[in-house]
């Protein structure tokens, strides 16, 4: 594995097992959107259905690089950049892929406009993120399409599985809502970590406490007047920003994933 920034080592909540950190992230992330696995199914599905077995990939917004472990699974001969601001979660990406060459780690800012400078390649076959770039208010979201528009070669794909709300359908948002805190109470009740409880743990752990502080001082207040536009919305703008067709590959009641085909 390549890194931009110095890898962490050290005894942890788990010892040295950063897959177990891995693991925990995505057993949290589940408890949120118990078909997760569908959509990194389906997104690798149309990985190889355009882009081959052995595809040059950015992992937007990589967190702990869950698209990048299922990635190198299914496909050994890809190789992944992973570009991400939130140094705890890539402590633990740079601890799972220490030693694989197939992995670069990128720390950076998606909203500074000079972050694809920090990339290995100029170009990529595939783009892939999820549940990540809700953050983004439209503004900052429509410049980082267009520069997405930049880096994904003509017949590579871009892949988004992200909240995307309809406000034209408030009856059916407010019963998937109902329905979805029924069902994390459940999880709760049967012991699932919630967010909150999984960066607590972070917090006290000796090696992620530092990266975890620091994130928390990174994003205070990042998520508070965030937006979830439409699909719809989302196609709209990553057409205008250059891509030729789009359109989603996979739902469910509250999220999609959309495919934009340079």
């Amino acid at each position: 594995m390549t890194d931009t920034s110095a890898a962490t080592t050290g005894t942890t909540a788990f010892g040295t097992d950063w897959r177990a950190w891995q693991t925990s992230w995505d057993r949290q992330q589940e408890w949120y959107m118990p078909d997760r696995e569908d959509r990194f199914r389906t997104m690798l599905d149309m990985v190889e259905a355009f882009c081959g077995p052995e595809p040059r990939v950015l992992d937007l917004a990589c967190g702990t690089g869950s698209i990048t472990a299922r990635l190198l699974e299914r496909f050994p001969g890809a190789v992944s950049t992973g570009v991400d601001l939130d140094p705890a979660l890539l402590t633990i990406a740079r601890g799972t892929f220490a030693g694989d060459d197939r992995v670069t780690l990128v720390e950076a800012d998606l909203t500074d406009p000079d972050w694809p400078a920090k990339l290995p390649y100029g170009t990529y076959d595939a783009v892939l993120t999820a549940t990540a770039l809700h953050w983004l208010r439209k503004e900052p979201l429509r410049a980082l399409y267009g520069q997405l528009g930049g880096l994904v070669r003509h017949g590579g794909v871009f892949l988004n599985a992200d909240h995307m709300t309809d406000d034209s359908t408030p009856r059916i948002n407010a019963a998937e809502g109902t329905w979805r805190r029924a069902r994390m109470d459940r999880a709760l009740r049967s012991g699932a970590l919630d967010w909150a409880e999984w960066w607590a743990l972070a917090a006290k752990d000796p090696v992620l406490a530092g990266p975890t502080a620091r994130r928390f001082e990174i994003y205070a207040g990042a998520h508070a007047d965030g937006e979830t536009p439409s699909a719809a919305w989302h196609a709209s703008t990553l057409r205008e920003q250059g891509f030729a067709e789009v359109r989603p590959v996979w739902a469910s009641p509250a999220d999609t994933l959309l495919l934009a085909l340079k």
